[in-house]
């Protein structure tokens, strides 16, 4: 589901999602000719097609407080393809802040709680030494975003207890 305010995309979510249209205030109906809406499934027409779509060709507005907004910025700049971790989030969002250091559980739910799934990459998000973990969309989802775009390793495993369904 795509859901848009004013000429901004403010939310993407797959079916079973958690936090699913968990941002949306309000009242909201559904319009599939709405200008920034076509634009999204484009986009993602685009993206599941094997193209390289931007995230920077879409307004994106998600709903959060400063630090969301933070880590969700970094996330837009993770190229498609390539995956980073929450400790490397970690780490950049304590240089723009000037602090020692960040916790990569406080990114971890910022990255969980992103409004705009796929778009704004959060499956390209793992944990330290490859665990995956923690995407709101399931596992499976997340594996089969990251073999789409090949960045998908046999380094990469599924956690015993895992954050995400």
């Amino acid at each position: 589901m795509l859901a848009a305010e004013g000429d901004a995309l403010v939310g993407l979510w797959m079916e079973g999602q958690k936090y699913f249209a968990g941002s949306l205030k309000g009242e909201f109906r559904e319009r599939n000719d709405f200008p920034v809406l076509v634009r999204g499934r484009e986009w993602l027409d685009r993206y599941f097609a094997g193209e390289k779509p931007h995230v920077s060709e879409l307004k994106l507005d998600p709903a959060g407080s400063e630090f969301r907004k933070a880590v969700w910025k970094i996330l837009c700049q993770i190229p498609y393809g390539e995956v980073t971790t929450y400790g490397e989030i970690a780490k950049k969002i304590a240089v723009a802040r000037d602090k020692e250091r960040m916790s990569s559980q406080a990114v971890g739910g910022a990255v969980g709680h992103n409004a705009i799934s796929i778009i704004i990459p959060c499956h390209r998000v793992v944990g330290a030494g490859g665990s995956l973990t923690g995407y709101a969309g399931g596992i499976d989802k997340k594996i089969m975003l990251l073999a789409h775009e090949g960045a998908y390793s046999k380094r990469f495993f599924v956690p015993k207890k895992s954050t995400a369904p």
